[in-house]
């Protein structure tokens, strides 16, 4: 699999050598790409207790100490394997803060990777319904949620993995093959049959479209 984000010689040295600077070089390259992931994910039930800089935080001091896991197979994509340890994060953190008030994560696809902690249609529907914000459109937005929810979860549970690395967690076609285990044609030809899904599942929201317009960005 091609690797653009494969780490260089001196970076990988300095890791081994247990260079704490050179992991905190490299979380802050990627922290606005793993804010988004978490802020993406994060379960809205959370706000006011939680948010994504405080998981990011927990992250970095889980990634030192587990970064030598990394080192036993530098071939896969570093940015990928931080991604992995802030999803691993995210579920200790809910269950701390949630217990069992979390959802079903047997809803989750399993790929080698750890299930979310909030279904994918959820936080799928949250992001296509985030710009409905004012008090009158507080009802009409809680049974457009439903209804999409709804809607979302009759997609191929990979398909809504897909959209959401690519189209709302904005990961390069090559990470998202990489993150599912798949290769990077299947994952190419499974984001345009997704976004072909999706609209066809916002077009059997009643009045989707009148309020949000186009899913085209």
């Amino acid at each position: 699999m091609d690797n653009s984000d494969a780490l260089t010689a001196e970076e990988l040295k300095r890791l081994e050598q247990g260079d704490d600077t050179a992991l905190a070089e490299l979380f802050s390259q990627h922290r606005e790409r793993l804010w988004r992931m978490v802020n993406f994910r994060i379960d809205r039930r959370l706000s006011g207790r939680v948010d994504a800089d405080d998981i990011l935080q927990e992250a970095y001091l889980d990634a030192a100490q587990r970064v030598h896991h990394y080192l036993e197979d530098t071939s896969k994509s570093f940015f990928v394997w931080l991604r992995l340890v802030v999803s691993q994060t995210m579920i200790d953190v809910h269950r701390r803060h949630l217990g069992a008030q979390m959802r079903d994560i047997n809803r989750e696809v399993s790929m080698h990777r750890p299930a979310y902690t909030q279904a994918t249609s959820v936080c799928l529907a949250a992001q296509l319904l985030g710009s409905m914000t004012s008090p009158s459109q507080a009802v009409q937005k809680a049974e457009m949620a439903r209804l999409l929810e709804e809607s979302l979860e009759g997609m191929d549970p990979i398909d809504q993995e897909v959209l959401a690395l690519r189209h709302f967690e904005e990961l390069t076609n090559s990470e998202v093959a990489e993150v599912l285990s798949i290769q990077q044609k299947a994952a190419s030809i499974r984001y345009v049959r997704a976004i072909a899904r999706l609209k066809d599942v916002l077009k059997r929201v009643p009045g989707f479209f009148d309020t949000q317009g186009t899913t085209d960005g």
